[in-house]
């Protein structure tokens, strides 16, 4: 990184104007693109003295001379955190829009509110096209991340247009979002605190010193505590309802990757239990990829799953107690996990430039349940095969899928293997869910 002597350097502070050439200096070679007015141009909030800089809060002071400045240290450590960041511009994650997502309106609090910022700006303006074409002084940047420039746009069924940014961007912007909500709670905690201790005399004072301390808080922002299988054998159905349930969340670290800020409590769709607080980038990872209710595509996002980081997501997975006792995984992990790794040697391939290339677009659909398991049955096919001539690769029930799972599990990850097991019932709860029992029959009728 440059060393060079910045104009506008005073005691180790530098003005905004030379923060934002500096930024984009020390910035040039990082995988994620960054703004050239990541100080000076909205959303810049420096007037509040602060800028969020990648997931780092910098804070900005009044020089002598009556501009605003940052320290040059807090550009060169925001800078050398985001340098370290790595992008795969393949490893997409679906921002927008959502049907029926719940509006979340811009507050003082969390000014960032990145996903709405976003859809806000491209549903306003028709698309990224025109957002390109903003007009001066218009929102351009996130967090000092150039965002226009990642924007993926998808069409489906030529009406329906989606809009995609890379997993670690999603998760730089999340922690960023997460450490300015942290900020500024610690300083009205400041606030707070100074006005009992020190109440001042005259209310003109009263203001005053307010003002001062909502807008000069100092200290790193609060750490994020480690999930520790606090919410284990808990229903997701009655913690959901408990209030304060979504504030708790947000004080953990996602239990999957640790790094990113928990946002969702992700639970098992198949025996209600909670599995445990994780980011929307890991909830949105895992999701399987439903065309319908009982038919999966088995997208390359599942190659982290099951290849990459595989002991996470397994012990992720057995946090239920239901699955963790049958040693298995929902009916849709199942299936995705039958075509990705069992059927893997029946998937055929054809010439591509550079050797061979596997066939079509895998996908995998099921009849029936896990709750019937004789009749339950799954099928591998591929859809979109060039030479039209492959459909069908296997049809494998359900049982010897399960079956197939435990001697894989056993190979791959023996630690969570030999935690699980009709045996091994630790932690399960005293009282299993209630039975509701079939009042169809004659003489059964409740009325």
């Amino acid at each position: 990184m440059s060393e060079r002597v910045m104009p506008g350097r005073t005691d180790g502070l530098i003005t905004l104007v030379a923060a934002d050439v500096l930024w984009v200096d020390l910035t040039a070679a990082s995988a994620v693109p960054t703004a050239s007015g990541a100080f000076t141009c909205s959303p810049a909030r420096a007037q509040v003295r602060y800028v969020l800089l990648g997931s780092h809060v910098v804070a900005t002071v009044r020089a002598g001379n009556g501009q605003w400045s940052v320290p040059e240290v807090e550009v060169r450590r925001a800078a050398a955190e985001l340098n370290t960041v790595g992008m795969d511009r393949q490893d997409l994650v679906r921002i927008g829009p959502f049907r029926g997502a719940p509006r979340q309106e811009c507050s003082k609090e969390t000014p960032l509110r990145w996903r709405q910022r976003i859809m806000g700006e491209l549903q306003e303006l028709g698309g990224p096209e025109r957002a390109a074409r903003r007009e001066a002084g218009r929102p351009y940047h996130l967090a000092g991340i150039d965002w226009r420039q990642i924007l993926v746009e998808q069409t489906r069924d030529g009406t329906q247009r989606t809009w995609w940014l890379p997993r670690a961007v999603v998760r730089l912007l999340d922690a960023a979002e997460h450490a300015e909500t942290q900020w500024v709670q610690a300083a009205r905690t400041r606030q707070a605190s100074a006005a009992v201790t020190e109440p001042p005399s005259h209310p003109r004072q009263a203001r005053d010193a307010g003002s001062r301390q909502t807008t000069s808080p100092e200290g790193p922002t609060a750490s994020l505590r480690p999930y520790n299988k606090e919410l284990e054998g808990q229903l997701y159905s009655v913690l959901s309802r408990k209030p304060g349930t979504s504030r708790r969340v947000a004080g953990w670290a996602c239990a999957v990757c640790r790094t990113a800020p928990a946002t969702v409590l992700d639970h098992c769709h198949e025996h209600g239990y909670v599995r445990a607080p994780v980011c929307q980038s890991c909830n949105t990872q895992e999701r399987p990829d439903h065309l319908y209710s009982n038919d999966i595509r088995v997208a390359n996002r599942y190659k982290r799953l099951f290849h990459t980081d595989t002991d996470d997501w397994l012990r992720h997975w057995h946090r239920c107690p239901g699955c963790r006792a049958r040693t298995t995984l929902p009916l849709p992990h199942l299936a995705a996990w039958t075509a990705h790794i069992a059927c893997r040697s029946l998937r055929p391939t054809h010439r591509a430039p550079r050797g061979r290339k596997p066939c079509g677009v895998l996908r995998v659909s099921w009849a029936g349940s896990q709750n019937a398991p004789r009749s339950c049955l799954l099928t591998v096919a591929v859809d979109f095969c060039p030479s039209g001539e492959h459909r069908v690769l296997a049809r494998v029930p359900y049982r010897e899928a399960a079956e197939r799972f435990r001697v894989w599990l056993a190979e791959t990850a023996p630690a969570v293997a030999a935690a699980a097991g009709p045996d091994r019932l630790d932690d399960l709860p005293a009282q299993f869910r209630p039975v509701i029992a079939d009042t169809s029959g004659e003489g059964l009728a409740l009325f």
